[in-house]
């Protein structure tokens, strides 16, 4: 124990330091900011590309060449796993089915079985695209897989 300790109020945090209240607080005058520029100025929020004069790097990148963004084609996934727990012996298994069921989102239109998880259930399963292990568990489960074009 020492003879600083003597008076410390108990308890897990200090006071909060009050800036701009007096020379004497030692955070007086310019209360941390420093003296210029736009950090100092009252109502200055940092700009979230601002690099300080440096050109940004969003106007240094190229802008040209193609994006997929807007043609590429969009697939409601489902893996087997799921299928084993949403749907019951010899049920069959669709676009549609699944978007009744609440698995597939009703914006969503094309399907594609994943290979993650097992199935034990023999069911007819038909999806726009099928991974090489979804169709080897469904087909090795008993079920058959139909491809819709």
């Amino acid at each position: 124990m020492n003879l600083s300790d003597v008076n410390k109020k108990a308890g897990p945090r200090d006071r909060r330091v009050r800036i701009g209240r007096g020379e004497s607080s030692g955070k007086g005058k310019t209360a941390g900011r420093g003296h210029n520029g736009a950090k100092s100025r009252s109502g200055w929020v940092g700009m979230l590309a601002h690099e300080g004069g440096q050109m940004p790097i969003n106007r240094r990148l190229p802008k040209k060449g193609f994006n997929n963004k807007n043609f590429r084609t969009e697939y409601a996934i489902l893996n087997v796993r799921d299928l084993e727990e949403h749907f019951a012996v010899g049920e069959e298994v669709g676009p549609e089915v699944a978007k009744d069921k609440g698995i597939m989102k009703k914006r969503e239109s094309l399907l594609k079985i994943l290979g993650k998880g097992d199935v034990n259930k023999a069911l007819t399963v038909k999806a726009h695209r099928f991974s090489a292990t979804a169709r080897d568990k469904i087909e090795k489960a008993g079920g058959t897989v139909v491809e819709i074009k």
